[in-house]
């Protein structure tokens, strides 16, 4: 019998794997995809396009705005820019006028006060994007999946319908990356997402539609979902907000595909917005029955608050080098922080962050509470029917034959290598345990933690492919069980959109959230893409 291979051989020998898929991806950069001569898309000349969420509600219950001209607003801004992004696969634009003209007679007839409106409809006529993940009564519910190209949802997701009865307008779904399994979002059914600051690269993943749909202000507000940074990396890529709430605070109902059983408390739904003031609303009605659980009418010091940082995760063999932009720009906030506030900003070295990958793939590994494997993502990929065959894929890929994406392929593939043996599994959740004890206590209850977002500003298209473990950045927090908020922090000399993750312990979300709304203040947030 061969020796066991040791750890450092295994981690060589995935990111080997992952390279090598990562060159078989180069030959669709090389061929696929359009071109654009543009490179990014153009800037916005329509003001209601520029205001929040709750701004544009505000204005439409004082009847200073109609609904049907900020509805008629965005469906131009669509028609001008989606065909260049590809955020948005099915549009609802005549539903969504009608919806439209019923909210402007509703408020013709003068029956509620402003107060008792903002009470009932606190996003009243307020456009919505979706995830196609999720369910949106009579729009397609694939996930990207040719074997769903006909999967028609009957009824809202849970999130959805909240969304709707708090009067926001559904005007579209977005892109999604296959399955939801992966980091930019392409699939064989609505094609590739493209990055509004740079056509050329990608918009994160799987809410990469949602993301960069949001960035082109084709939205204003819209749902994601996240298991290993589905809401975080499309959020940062594209330079807008977007949180991953504390576990079992948001519902998760109506989506596909859900996590198995000791994984759905790791998948958490949230909001996703170009203004901070967007997302504690937005939460609040996203949560329902579940936002006790959270503080969010807490008042939040900043200056009381502690903060603490770091700048990588410590050396994984897996990870890419963190580029010295994003570097920069966590020190610049760092810096900010102390000038301004006066408060003091640590610098922790937290060791076990370097197995961030390893604590991700644990928390995938995990036994439902019956002692069943977790859903097998060949078995996903047949749709609950026969498992696909990986190679055979493969083969067919390269032929031009395969329904699949390659990261699909490639996942299944390398399946059975990533989940975690009893012995393994045994030892990185004696890791996790510790780690998560080690921020828990750190953070306290007021206490914030700065991280990056990803290792790199968006890559240009299949380029994950060569770096297949960079999601660990976000993933490790799923994996712990924290909530955090992504915040936007301008662009690079190149125009790429820079930002950071603000974490915090567990069910003080209300921090995160305060920090953002503080950044967006002194940094900015949300850039125009095409502004001079």
């Amino acid at each position: 019998m061969a020796p066991p291979l040791t750890a450092r051989v295994q981690l060589l020998l995935l990111r080997a794997a992952g390279f090598l898929i990562g060159l078989i991806g180069q030959v669709a950069r090389a061929f696929g995809g359009p071109k654009f001569h543009a490179r990014t898309t153009g800037p916005v000349s329509e003001p209601l396009l520029l205001l929040s969420g709750i701004q544009l509600a505000k204005l439409i219950r004082q009847r200073k705005v109609k609904c049907i001209d900020v509805v008629q607003a965005y469906i131009n801004r669509i028609k001008d820019v989606n065909p260049m992004i590809n955020g948005i696969v099915k549009y609802r634009f005549e539903e969504a006028r009608k919806e439209a003209h019923s909210v402007d007679e509703r408020l013709a007839e003068k029956l509620e006060d402003e107060a008792t409106l903002e009470k009932k409809w606190p996003f009243l006529g307020v456009p919505l994007t979706v995830k196609e993940a999720f369910q949106l009564q009579g729009m397609p519910n694939s996930s990207g999946l040719v074997n769903r190209r006909d999967a028609i949802s009957k009824s809202d997701a849970t999130v959805v319908a909240l969304l709707k009865e708090a009067g926001a307008i559904p005007i579209g779904i977005t892109n999604c990356s296959e399955l939801c399994m992966w980091y930019e979002s392409s699939n064989k059914i609505y094609g590739r997402s493209n990055n509004p600051y740079d056509l050329q690269h990608i918009v994160g993943g799987s809410s990469g539609g949602e993301g960069c749909t949001l960035a082109a202000a084709c939205s204003v507000i819209g749902v994601g979902s996240d298991i290993g940074g589905s809401i975080r990396m499309p959020a940062f890529f594209n330079g807008i907000f977007g949180h991953k709430p504390s576990p079992g605070v948001v519902p998760n109902q109506g989506q596909f595909p859900m996590a198995g059983e000791a994984q759905e408390i790791f998948q958490c739904t949230g909001p996703m917005c170009r203004y901070a003031e967007d997302l504690i609303p937005m939460l609040r009605v996203m949560a329902g029955p579940g936002i006790k659980k959270l503080k969010l009418d807490a008042k939040v010091h900043l200056r009381h608050l502690k903060f603490y940082w770091m700048e990588h995760d410590g050396g994984s063999l897996l990870m890419s080098k963190v580029e010295q932009d994003l570097i920069l720009a966590q020190r610049k906030v760092v810096a900010h922080i102390e000038s301004m506030l006066g408060a003091s900003v640590q610098h922790v070295k937290l060791k076990q962050m370097k197995y961030s990958f390893q604590l991700w793939i644990t928390m995938m590994s995990t036994k439902g509470h019956d002692g069943k494997e977790p859903m097998k993502f060949v078995d996903l990929l047949g749709d609950h029917g026969k498992p696909i065959s990986p190679l055979w894929e493969l083969i067919k890929w390269c032929l031009g034959l395969s329904v699949y994406t390659i990261p699909s392929i490639g996942l299944a593939l390398l399946e059975e290598k990533l989940k975690y043996n009893k012995e393994k599994y045994k030892k990185f959740k004696a890791v996790e345990e510790s780690l998560h004890k080690e921020l828990v206590e750190m953070l306290g209850d007021d206490g914030v933690f700065l991280y990056p977002s990803h290792p790199t500003v968006a890559p240009k298209h299949h380029v994950p492919l060569t770096r297949p473990f960079n999601f660990a950045y976000t993933g490790v927090f799923n994996a712990l069980g924290l909530p955090v908020t992504q915040c936007p922090l301008g662009l690079n000399a190149k125009g790429l959109p820079l930002g950071i993750q603000v974490v915090a312990g567990p069910f003080n979300d209300h921090l995160t959230l305060a920090v953002a709304q503080y950044l967006e203040k002194s940094f900015g947030g949300w850039v125009c893409p095409g502004k001079i």
